[in-house]
């Protein structure tokens, strides 16, 4: 069986699809043109992807609503201000995290980004008696706001 090289280690294809297939957490892999190369297809997912979607930009693949951040994301990360970002949103009454990161070659050459999605309600502290100010609360607008505006 064929091993892949990478850093840390290798792995079989099988191995590889396997963790893919298991994890929770869904993952997009976006070339340095914005274009899906790769999305897992495990059944956690909570935007269903498929292979009509492999080759598609990433704004075909999102709804319209949130195009114009991912699109500004992206930028930021073309432009090397930008490594990552983490928003939180509510799809169906789910909390959700979905954050953004930029790869780079060894020697600094953007590669694209991968977008990993994944619920977030059992990291939630509960029954907390802390003030909360509307821009701390994670997934609401002020605070979704403020790490648009937070390059990392």
């Amino acid at each position: 069986m064929n091993k892949i090289k990478l850093k840390g280690g290798h792995l079989s294809l099988p191995e590889l699809n396997a963790i893919f297939t298991t994890i929770p957490q869904e993952f997009d892999v976006l070339d340095e043109n914005d274009i899906v190369v790769w999305s897992s297809m495990n059944e956690h997912r909570i935007f269903p992807r498929t292979e009509k979607d492999i080759g598609k930009t990433v704004f075909k693949v999102h709804p319209g609503h949130s195009q114009g951040r991912v699109k500004a994301v992206l930028k930021q990360m073309h432009e090397g201000e930008r490594n990552s970002i983490s928003i939180n949103i509510h799809k169906d009454g789910q909390p959700l995290n979905i954050s953004f990161y930029s790869l780079h070659d060894d020697n600094g050459k953007y590669l694209g980004c991968v977008e990993v999605t994944q619920p977030v309600k059992s990291y939630q502290v509960k029954g907390s008696k802390q003030p909360v100010k509307s821009y701390q609360v994670k997934g609401s607008k002020w605070c979704n706001l403020l790490n648009m505006i937070h390059k990392k």
